[in-house]
């Protein structure tokens, strides 16, 4: 009589252990989820329009929430136009006015040059998207990549303004390669 008294302990806490790792492991997910749907996301970098501020294949980790995307921000943000995520800085928000001076390789937000540290060559091709100087619609951004000569950004009719809905989050830190990582 004892012993299966034994046998039918041992047998609920078995299902009792087994449901709250289950349990666990489902929190765990929703939570996991939750953080890269709503939080943060990654990203991956591709091409050569950031170096050398970043390269390809560098992973980031996205911000999705806090404040809004400011001017010099880098964002990863979804392009129609190209049918891709697209990595690239924030050069104006929306209701600043860009002009561009190809001539001279400048960019200018609100009458001032839009310097960054890390740009290794100047604006030249205007891509064709739009004629200069312009106002950047509210709710909206106008993004370059650093490496300018090989970007394809707001320049371009492809990508042109961004709408705030389509920025995936700000990049905050670069976690791959690992001899790289570290904050941006």
């Amino acid at each position: 009589m004892f012993s299966d008294f034994k046998i039918h302990r041992n047998h609920d806490a078995f299902w009792d252990e087994l449901l709250d790792w289950l349990k666990t492991v489902c929190i765990t997910m929703l939570f996991v989820i939750l953080c890269f749907t709503y939080v943060g996301r990654t990203a991956i970098v591709n091409g050569r329009s950031m170096e050398s501020t970043l390269y390809e294949d560098d992973m980031l980790i996205l911000l999705s929430v806090g404040r809004e995307p400011a001017q010099g921000d880098v964002v990863a943000c979804n392009c129609e136009g190209l049918g891709e995520v697209i990595v690239k800085r924030v050069a104006a928000v929306g209701g600043q006015q860009v002009d561009i001076d190809f001539e001279a390789g400048k960019v200018y937000v609100d009458g001032k040059e839009f310097t960054v540290d890390g740009i290794e060559n100047i604006t030249t091709d205007s891509e064709s998207g739009f004629e200069y100087p312009l106002t950047v619609p509210q709710g909206y951004y106008f993004v370059l990549g650093d490496n300018r000569q090989h970007s394809t950004d707001s320049r371009s009719s492809f990508v042109g303004f961004v709408s705030r809905d389509d920025i995936l989050g700000r990049a905050v830190f670069r976690i791959l390669p690992l001899e790289k990582f570290g904050r941006l």
